[in-house]
């Protein structure tokens, strides 16, 4: 079988590109509500396969978005090891005063570049809500990295929108797969939080 030939699950439209896509996205997740700097490893195979899933549905911002993703995988794989206090593992964390408008000032110029490059030089027909919610991963993804309990947040605003391109451009499977993020970020950003308190940091 074909990595792209169609087929049908629980009534939906698949292919086992998507499903193995699907699968390794949820134990990344997982694995990051757990802290478990192994999620970088399946974050980085699953980037690698969703490239291909929305390259052929011409979410070219979404497809570059995962190269991306992969080079900020080995990049936050080393910072939760490695990027605390005196080469520590990270801790959570909260950002700092004025996190919040630097985080949606990068956001909102990474829609502006973005909207712009998909609209003129590629075939979509979606170029500014790819645009956006490309950017606002990458957003997300420094924020993971880092050790931001404000990931979650950003997780949540930007799958739910994701929810609704995905139905549209008919990845269903993918679709369920980014509600499914919804409530494990929601479940990510409480766990954090109570580890946070734990730990005596402000939550």
């Amino acid at each position: 079988m074909s990595p792209d030939t169609p087929l049908s699950l629980l009534g939906l439209s698949t292919t086992p590109l998507e499903l193995v896509s699907f699968a390794l996205a949820v134990v990344t997740v997982w694995l990051n509500i757990r802290q478990n700097h192994w999620a970088w490893l399946f974050s980085i195979l699953s980037s690698v396969l969703y490239a291909a899933v929305f390259a052929d549905a011409r979410l070219y911002g979404d497809a570059g978005l995962q190269f991306v993703f992969v080079a900020v995988s080995v990049w936050g794989w080393y910072q939760w090891l490695r990027g605390g206090v005196a080469h520590q593992p990270l801790a959570v964390s909260r950002l700092q005063r004025g996190g919040w408008g630097l985080m949606l000032a990068a956001w909102l110029a990474g829609w502006w570049m973005l909207s712009w490059f998909l609209q003129r030089y590629t075939d979509t027909d979606v170029p500014h809500m790819d645009g956006f919610l490309t950017a606002g991963s990458l957003v997300g993804q420094f924020l993971l990295s880092r050790k931001k309990i404000e990931n979650w947040l950003v997780w949540i605003a930007v799958d739910v929108l994701y929810v609704g391109l995905y139905v549209y451009k008919h990845l269903s499977l993918t679709a369920m797969l980014y509600a499914l993020f919804v409530l494990m970020a929601a479940a990510g950003w409480r766990s954090w939080r109570r580890a946070a308190a734990q730990a005596g940091r402000p939550a």
